[in-house]
């Protein structure tokens, strides 16, 4: 007889996938980690291919096959979109996985897992910058987050960028005197901005090794510079309009709910960024709850998928004290 698996829950990030495996009581039968979930680079199918392998490793360490009967519940990055979610949904209908499939953005992973209903914003600030929201009526907020065209400001990449151009306009004269144009080549072990230009421009530094400024960036602005304490508030003033327009947009502005803080910049907590963030906030959404996410996304896959099969309350305690 086969292993009935309520909820195959797949928190698939640009870095790395995590499947869990889930019983009808909320128990966690399985678990396995793969690589990351890129179809912008290699295509759906074989995007999704990443998923299976890691789907493979959760399988192989039940005690007997699965009866591919549940929910998928699949929170998945660069499904930015509306028409993707439903493009990868077909793909992931097509591997035959479960009767039902539901695709969200990853960022709706994090929401769910730091809430205990279906209820609050997240704002989620690592490479890129993202927003959603949700009420446990099916309501949701979101925005495109694709990047410039689609009006972001912000992200690790974004900052540590912008940080690049402050520093190269204060060390030639263009810009305002900052720290930056120290602290940023110095990181490499470099005299100069125009040492880092060089190495950067001609391949000397990988492009890849730019997202190491952000936390220079931080630590710089942490030490009183003016131009760089003016790049980590304007990341407070963007993450801060995200959250009030999601809330509005779910009428929740008035009430209390909660606005979670993930990501690996909003997740390190630094002063500067998190209390002037708590502050802006306070003044327009007086009755948020502001807090960083600590439980881990694959937790808010499942905790989705439960709700879409209209597990009962105990069922989604008993899957979240697994996570605690």
């Amino acid at each position: 007889m086969g292993v009935n698996v309520s909820v195959v829950a797949i928190d698939a990030g640009n870095s790395k996938t995590d499947v869990a495996l889930i019983g009808e009581d909320g128990t966690v039968l399985s678990t396995a980690r793969g690589g990351g979930f890129q179809p912008p680079v290699v295509g759906v199918e074989a995007a999704i291919d990443v998923l299976a392998a890691a789907l493979d490793r959760a399988v192989a360490e039940l005690p007997a096959p699965p009866t591919w009967s549940g929910h998928v519940s699949a929170c998945l990055a660069n499904a930015d979109l509306p028409v993707e979610e439903a493009e990868l949904a077909g793909a992931l209908e097509g591997r035959g996985w479960g009767s039902s499939v539901e695709v969200r953005n990853d960022t709706f992973a994090i929401l769910r897992a730091g809430v205990d209903e279906p209820r609050g914003v997240a704002v989620v600030c690592g490479a890129g910058i993202n927003c959603v929201g949700m009420t446990p009526d099916g309501r949701t907020a979101r925005f495109p987050a694709i990047g410039r065209i689609s009006g972001d400001w912000g992200g690790g990449s974004g900052l540590a960028e912008e940080a690049l151009w402050f520093a190269a306009r204060a060390e030639d004269g263009r810009g305002e005197p900052s720290e930056l144009a120290r602290t940023l080549p110095g990181h490499f072990g470099l005299d100069s901005m125009y040492a880092l230009i060089e190495a950067l421009h001609r391949g000397g530094i990988p492009s890849a090794r730019r997202h190491e400024l952000t936390p220079v960036l931080f630590a710089t602005a942490a030490g009183g510079d003016p131009v760089a304490l003016a790049l980590v508030e304007r990341l407070a003033d963007e993450v801060v309009a995200m959250a009030s327009v999601a809330l509005r947009r779910l009428g929740l502005l008035e009430e209390e709910a909660p606005v979670l803080l993930g990501g690996s910049v909003l997740a390190a907590c630094h002063p500067q960024l998190n209390d002037r963030i708590t502050e802006l906030l306070a003044a327009r959404a007086p009755k948020a709850e502001v807090r960083v996410v600590s439980e881990p996304p694959v937790l808010g896959a499942g905790l989705l998928g439960l709700d879409r099969t209209g597990a009962a309350p105990e069922v989604h305690r008993r899957l979240r004290a697994q996570y605690v």
